[in-house]
């Protein structure tokens, strides 16, 4: 099999690329992606000289590349989005540009290719923010973006659907709760805790750091994607939880334990606009008809996740530099 990954030297991307490269040896793999701020190919170093692996810089804009790309594809599988939402507040055309218009540019290509099988890879922030007692989102829950970021998404995810009932072209979706792991770029919240604590800094914190969001490990999260490209049905969205709803406060202060750092290096800051709540996801579907499930708790995930970051310290340091240092002040407002 052939596949064009997009965005896969982000962090769900390269971690998708070791997980496919490992499992089916025979497939082979083109990487196509821009090399933005959090587009780094040190994540890829262990596989740059596979030869069933071949990386292309280029944006997802691009239509005669992106068609080329497509014309000797088997499947797209689309990860390249801008997905930071305090980015999207701070400034919202790139996020219009990559995650609206180059879904479609790909769309295009991917039908004027004859109808190649398309991944859209989304999230659960498309269906917006849930009540203390409400029910997971799940496939059916209706969408409400309330972000730059997530209205972006659920404009891919609708643009791909489109492209199904249209076009005839054999698409599935996914849409996921919060990831955590190896690569994670350290502007999130779990690598930067954990990297802000190796230095000794302060971590900051939204609000009364009360919202909850459903982690998920980033290795299970590519063996749901794994599934769902060989065995999901098309036409088909499958949501994809962690089955781990931890509020923000509560992940940083077993981080904090687990370092063995006391809560005085806990930070509260102004919360940002439109902060959602709780995000949850029931996959239940995608349990039952493909046959996965979480299988990496957060208790054990974590502990792997700041493993990886204690053995890796090159790498975050080098993340950390130069133009997030830059966003960094600015959004935690540092002088």
């Amino acid at each position: 099999m052939k596949i064009l990954i997009t965005g896969g030297a982000g962090f769900i991307g390269s971690n998708f690329i070791h997980y496919i490269l490992g499992k089916y040896p025979d497939y082979k793999v083109i990487n196509l992606d821009a090399l933005t701020y959090a587009g780094n190919l040190e994540n890829l170093k262990d596989v740059e000289k596979n030869p069933n692996y071949k990386f292309v810089k280029g944006n997802i804009c691009d239509v005669e590349l992106v068609k080329k790309l497509a014309e000797n594809t088997d499947i797209i599988v689309h990860f390249a989005a801008e997905s930071h939402v305090d980015r999207s507040i701070l400034d919202s055309n790139d996020f219009i540009k990559t995650n609206i218009v180059g879904t479609h540019t790909l769309l295009e290509a991917a039908k004027n290719c004859g109808n190649v099988r398309f991944h859209h890879v989304s999230t659960d922030e498309v269906f917006g923010s849930l009540k203390p007692n409400s029910r997971p989102f799940d496939e059916n829950t209706p969408y409400c973006p309330r972000s730059p970021y997530s209205a972006s998404k659920a404009a891919s995810d609708h643009l791909v659907c489109a492209y199904y009932h249209t076009f005839g072209l054999p698409i599935t979706i996914s849409n996921c709760s919060n990831n955590y792991g190896p690569f994670h770029f350290p502007e999130k919240l779990i690598p930067l805790i954990i990297t802000n604590l190796f230095e000794d800094k302060k971590i900051p914190i939204y609000g009364d750091g009360m919202q909850i969001r459903d982690w998920l490990y980033v290795e299970d999260h590519c063996k749901a994607i794994d599934k769902i490209i060989h065995d999901g049905k098309i036409g088909e969205t499958y949501c994809i939880g962690g089955n781990s709803e931890i509020p923000n406060i509560e992940i940083a202060k077993t981080i904090l334990s687990l370092l063995g750092k006391d809560d005085s290096y806990i930070e509260y800051v102004k919360d940002r606009p439109g902060h959602d709540k709780r995000y949850a996801i029931d996959f239940l579907k995608i349990k039952n008809e493909l046959g996965w499930q979480p299988q990496v708790s957060f208790k054990e995930g974590i502990k792997k996740t700041i493993e990886w970051f204690k053995k890796n310290e090159q790498w975050w340091r080098n993340a950390k530099s130069g133009e997030y240092q830059k966003y960094y002040n600015e959004q935690y407002d540092l002088k």
